[in-house]
C-alpha cells in the first residue's frame, strides 16, 4: 500500500505530451525532429492516430493506421515504417529506434540509431543493431519544396498573372 502513492507521484512528475489525429501529429513530429536537429522529412508517416513524447526520458512514439513503405528518391532507398514507431531522441540523435527498416539489395534491415554529425557536415548516419552503418546527405531527407516551395509558388503565381494580364489586354 505504501508503494502506490509513490508510483502515482512519479507518474505525475514526468512531463508527457500525447496527441491524437494525423494533422496535429504530423505537425508535432516534424517540430520535434527540427528541434532535435534532424531533417523534417525523416518520418514520412501517413494516417498517424497518436503520437507522444516523454520529455524527461526523450521517449517518442508514433502510431499510424497501417504500415507504409516510402522511397527517398534522392538516394533511391526504400524505407518501411511499421504501425508503431518508437525511439529515444536527443539533440542530433535518435536512439533505440523500433519499427523502421530499410531495404538493402533484397533484404530488409532493421535500423536502430540515426544521428546527424555535430558539428554539422551535411551528413546523416543510419546504424543497425549489428553496428553496420550508412551515411547520406541530410538534404535527401528534407521535405520537398518546403523551403523552395514558397519561392516556387510565388514564381508560379507571377507566371500565371502575366499571361492573364496579356489576354486581358488582347481582349480590349
Amino acid at each position: 500500500m505504501l508503494l502506490a502513492p509513490c508510483c502515482i507521484a512519479v507518474q505525475l512528475s514526468t512531463a508527457s505530451e500525447i496527441y491524437h489525429g494525423d494533422e496535429i501529429c504530423q505537425e508535432k513530429s516534424k517540430f520535434l525532429l527540427e528541434e532535435m536537429g534532424m531533417p523534417r522529412g525523416l518520418l514520412p508517416l501517413k494516417g498517424i492516430e497518436e503520437c507522444g513524447y516523454v520529455k524527461d526520458t526523450g521517449f517518442v512514439w508514433l502510431k499510424q493506421k497501417k504500415s507504409i513503405t516510402h522511397k527517398f528518391d534522392k538516394i533511391g532507398k526504400l524505407v518501411s515504417y511499421a504501425t508503431e514507431v518508437t525511439a529515444v531522441v536527443e539533440k542530433n540523435k535518435i536512439k533505440k529506434l523500433t519499427g523502421v527498416k530499410t531495404k538493402e539489395l533484397l533484404v530488409w534491415i532493421t535500423l536502430s540509431d540515426i544521428y546527424v554529425d555535430d558539428p554539422p557536415t551535411g551528413n546523416i548516419t543510419f546504424k543497425t543493431p549489428a553496428g553496420l552503418f550508412r551515411t547520406f546527405p541530410v538534404s535527401a531527407f528534407e521535405i520537398e519544396g518546403e523551403v523552395n516551395g514558397a519561392v516556387k509558388d510565388k514564381k508560379e503565381e507571377k507566371d500565371n498573372v502575366k499571361p492573364a494580364a496579356v489576354e486581358a489586354v488582347k481582349e480590349v
